[in-house]
């Protein structure tokens, strides 16, 4: 079982494999020079009556290539570690990488444990396969032969046996393989459904609570876990019908070998020592055999795990691949005139239209409100100008330049996001305030939080700046939570500042504080602002309606409304619903 795809990422540690391997022929050949030592000792001890006076040369050396063997083991083995990290760090980096290129589009459309399970778990069940079972298979091959070298000149018979009964183990173990293959991708499949359920549970444990759904979960994982269960107990019998085969297999060929030649001892057709030395090296031949066997199933695992790594790895990122930024690239100008030109844009492999020929212009230092039903393609413009996504059709241009010709690291630079839920790492306030500008100072965070308007209720914190957060911001309110979001936004003082509801679900209180911080973060920038509430829109120096992924109407609050059109119609909805 020789996948391709994973031989391909071997060659980025074919050092460590080939000193894996290396050690491993060397442990053999000791093994040979092992064997023939203790013949000698036994046949001076045992035919000849010989004391330990004329045998203890012979014993150090073999106690020698003992300790030597031993060397080369523990060699083999911190080689095969090494290569196995190597090539496990790079596919982590390269899945990452690949994610994070896929954007949050592809993201949002999997479920997170299933991903989380294959980024930690299935890329740390390629351990086994490049550690042991892919450094076994090359020493399978060679090992027998190299015995083999030694066995034939000195004894026809048994040669002809080895050769023979050899090839009966890795037929059985491909046999019994095809089955195991298909048990351990139900296996790997059940993992997989089973994190993700589990994190599922875990993350929305208040809706199943509010419920009363809790227990009826529990339920649920139960019989999760109890698939996987059942699956992991048949490839585990599979592993040990497998293993009895082959245990027999060779226990019957070693026993063919010592009846062969027990027969010829008997009758004096064979030196007692050349007899012994062949009985000794049987197993020997045998042994790199059983062990691919007992490595087999981990290899398959790891198999099953590269399935759903390479699915992922081959997904085509979407739109134009982004480049590297390079030393010739041109700033991105100050004042940023952006103009989209008939975008359109569709999901899930383009069955689902989100934006059908949208054009309008965002003019530097503007206020553009985006207004529309759910639905109509408000967040897909924010995604495609945040190059989450590119454009099926049409062009979104940057002071006369295509956005897609201008590397998304460097365009991200001058851009800001203030969305409704902001996402809020483990760490302290200052490390989550930032992740804007890594390299900011603490006088610089502290200024952006104050600007923000979040210094005072960071002053009130345990610790200040230094007080941890948890995971997405358990400790603190959604107004809060908002408030580092736009320090964030301050630190990175970037020309295009796009919010995402930045007030919706507040109370007064907190929703004044958060208007009076947006209102000194989008002084002097171009801003996209996405609002349902007649309020945030009205101040907006221009309103784009979209309506089916199409501008609808444009203008300002006053002239929509005496339309009576779109825009009408749904502040006259939103009013009604309030």
């Amino acid at each position: 079982m020789l996948d391709r795809r994973l031989w391909r990422e071997a060659r980025a540690a074919r050092l460590y494999l080939a000193l894996t391997v290396g050690p491993g022929l060397g442990a053999g050949l000791l093994a040979v020079l092992q064997a023939g030592v203790l013949a000698r000792v036994v046949s001076l001890v045992f035919p000849g009556g010989q004391g330990l006076a004329a045998v203890r040369p012979w014993l150090q050396v073999m106690l020698g290539l003992i300790l030597l063997r031993a060397l080369l083991a523990w060699a083999s083995e911190a080689a095969a570690r090494r290569a196995a990290a190597i090539v496990k760090q790079d596919l982590r980096r390269r899945l990452l990488d690949h994610l994070l290129a896929l954007g949050p589009a592809y993201v949002r459309g999997e479920r997170t444990g299933e991903l989380v399970n294959v980024l930690v778990e299935g890329v740390e069940s390629l351990e086994d396969y490049f550690a042991h079972y892919l450094p076994q298979l090359a020493l399978a091959a060679l090992l027998p032969l190299m015995i083999l070298g030694f066995v034939l000149p000195l004894d026809l018979t048994t040669g002809l046996i080895l050769l023979f009964t050899a090839p009966l183990i890795p037929l059985f173990m491909i046999l019994i393989g095809k089955w195991a293959e298909r048990l351990s991708r139900q296996q790997w499949e059940a993992l997989s459904r089973m994190s993700a359920h589990f994190l599922d549970v875990l993350q929305g444990l208040t809706t199943l609570k509010l419920f009363g759904r809790s227990k009826s979960q529990a339920a649920v994982i139960a019989r999760v876990s109890d698939r996987f269960r059942e699956t992991t107990l048949g490839v585990l019998r599979v592993a040990f019908l497998s293993a009895l085969m082959l245990e027999l297999l060779a226990t019957i060929s070693t026993a063919l070998v010592a009846v062969a030649l027990g027969l010829r001892l008997v009758y004096a057709r064979i030196p007692f020592e050349r007899a012994f030395f062949l009985l000794l090296l049987t197993p020997e031949f045998y042994l790199p055999l059983r062990q691919l066997g007992a490595r087999f199933h981990a290899g398959l695992a790891g198999v099953s795990a590269a399935d759903r790594i390479f699915e992922i790895l081959t997904l085509p990122v979407p739109g134009v691949p982004d480049r590297v930024v390079e030393k010739t690239d041109p700033p991105v100008p100050a004042e940023l005139h952006i103009s989209f030109d008939g975008v359109h844009y569709a999901y899930e492999g383009g069955t689902r239209p989100a934006l059908n020929g949208a054009s309008f212009d965002l003019r530097p230092g503007e206020r553009v409100a985006l207004a529309g039903a759910s639905g109509a393609g408000k967040t897909t413009v924010a995604r495609l100008l945040l190059r989450f996504m590119e454009p099926d059709r049409g062009e979104i241009v940057i002071n006369g330049i295509p956005l897609r010709q201008i590397p998304a690291e460097l365009w991200r630079r001058q851009v800001a996001y203030v969305p409704q839920h902001p996402h809020l790492f483990y760490g302290t306030i200052a490390e989550n305030i930032r992740l804007g500008r890594p390299g900011a100072t603490r006088e610089e965070v502290m200024a952006a939080a104050g600007l923000a308007g979040a210094g005072e209720f960071i002053r009130r914190l345990p610790k200040g700046y230094d007080t941890p957060v948890g995971e997405e911001g358990i400790r603190l309110s959604g107004g809060q939570a908002r408030l580092l979001a736009i320090a964030r936004a301050f630190l990175i003082d970037a020309r295009l500042l796009i919010l995402d509801e930045p007030t919706a679900g507040l109370d007064a209180g907190s929703g004044q504080v958060l208007e009076d911080a947006l209102a000194r973060l989008m002084h002097g920038r171009t801003v996209l602002l996405i609002a349902h509430r007649p309020a945030a829109i009205r101040g907006a120096d221009r309103i784009v309606v979209l309506a089916d992924g199409r501008v609808a109407e444009e203008g300002r609050h006053v002239e929509l409304m005496a339309k009576q059109g779109v825009y009408y119609r749904l502040m006259t909805a939103l009013r009604g619903a309030a």
